[in-house]
């Protein structure tokens, strides 16, 4: 097949383009230019996207052997990716701009340009499997190592982009075969330290970073009585489940420590309480993406809605695009634009993003 790689400039995204081509496709490789400030290196940042990026992109095709080009995709990442996290956060919502990115920028903008020049896929450093049943339905699986398995923020791409991807490193056993297998082909790359956190936003401040979109929008953080406790910069900088950077100076009754349990944009207000406060029972959710048919009988599976958390055994009932999700047990935290992934096994049947979360009855922890 002629093959589109997508090189970071990290040792996954790499490892998964030379595996292309030991395979025999023809391999092309592409740097996404995301970032308007490409400027910055990204050592001592937590970023990616930057000049010391693209340059180790290039060297990495050279040894491969590949033809290697940039795509100045940053305008697109602005008005998608950037332009959605902080909408989000001021409506009072927590995204995820990694779902977002591969949603817009990977397997969209990026999968739909490649398409259009004759490629038949689209191959990344990802780390999630790929497995095709006897009638050619291609279905997405958790990685095998489970440690690095980055379904959860793949599952918003559908079945008709799993068609034309490839994940390389799906059945690797751990990042360190990884780097050894870079290592042993001479890349570069095999050292790099992995970027993390939110890639736009490089030294890691995310709350500095939505106050410069955003600005000084003070208000009161009240508990579930409505009292007032104290006061906030801007309630856009609060996620449902925080517990740092509250700035109470009263302590609770009980001395136990306060969590953000809800975050209400319209009257520019922070309501804390305890941590059993945040257990929930059902997730509500819409914007639904089905990777088989779903029909509106309830149907058993385990939710995930967060792309290190746990899944937990759940019933779901699918009605009119939107899906309720029954938790067996009550999970803590949960918060509207969040994504909602559900899973049978290790396979993804869907993904929601997260409206409404009900409370789990009085005495019932997470």
């Amino acid at each position: 097949m002629r093959v589109l790689a997508a090189l970071s400039g990290g040792v996954d995204s790499a490892v998964a383009a030379a595996r292309a081509v030991d395979a025999g496709h023809d391999v092309v490789g592409v740097h996404m230019a995301l970032s308007r400030t490409r400027d910055q290196f990204r050592t001592g940042s937590r970023g990616c996207c930057s000049i010391e990026d693209a340059g180790d992109a290039r060297r990495a095709a050279d040894v491969l052997g590949i033809p290697y080009y940039v795509w100045d995709l940053s305008e697109r990442f602005e008005e998608t990716v950037v332009a959605d996290f902080v909408a989000e956060y001021e409506a009072g919502r927590t995204p995820n701009p990694c779902v977002r990115c591969n949603e817009h920028i990977k397997f969209a903008t990026l999968l739909d340009k490649a398409v259009a020049l004759g490629f038949d896929a689209v191959c990344t450093g990802h780390y999630a499997r790929i497995e095709t049943r006897g009638d050619g339905t291609r279905e997405l699986h958790r990685a095998r190592d489970l440690a690095k398995d980055q379904s959860y923020v793949l599952a918003v791409m559908g079945p008709e982009r799993l068609a034309r991807s490839m994940f390389p490193l799906g059945d690797v056993a751990s990042k360190e075969e990884t780097r050894a297998e870079a290592a042993a082909r001479g890349l570069s790359v095999s050292a790099k330290p992995d970027s993390y956190d939110i890639c736009f936003v490089a030294d890691g401040d995310t709350q500095g970073f939505l106050r410069s979109r955003l600005g000084s929008q003070p208000g009161e953080i009240v508990d579930a009585s409505g009292a007032v406790l104290g006061q906030h910069d801007g309630a856009y900088a609060f996620t449902v489940g925080q517990r740092r950077g509250l700035s109470i100076g009263r302590p609770a009754a009980d001395g136990k420590p306060r969590y953000v349990l809800a975050v209400e944009p319209v009257n520019n207000r922070v309501v804390v309480g305890s941590a059993d406060d945040l257990a929930v029972a059902t997730v509500e959710a819409d914007r639904a993406v089905w990777f088989d048919g779903v029909t509106d009988a309830a149907f058993d599976c385990a939710l995930q809605v967060r792309a290190h958390g746990a899944a937990v055994p759940a019933r779901a009932t699918v009605r009119d695009g939107r899906v309720e999700v029954l938790l067996q047990d009550a999970l803590r935290g949960v918060a509207p634009g969040q994504s909602a992934v559900l899973y049978a096994g290790t396979r993804v049947l869907g993904q929601a993003t997260v409206t409404a979360a009900r409370r789990a009855p009085a005495g019932v922890a997470g």
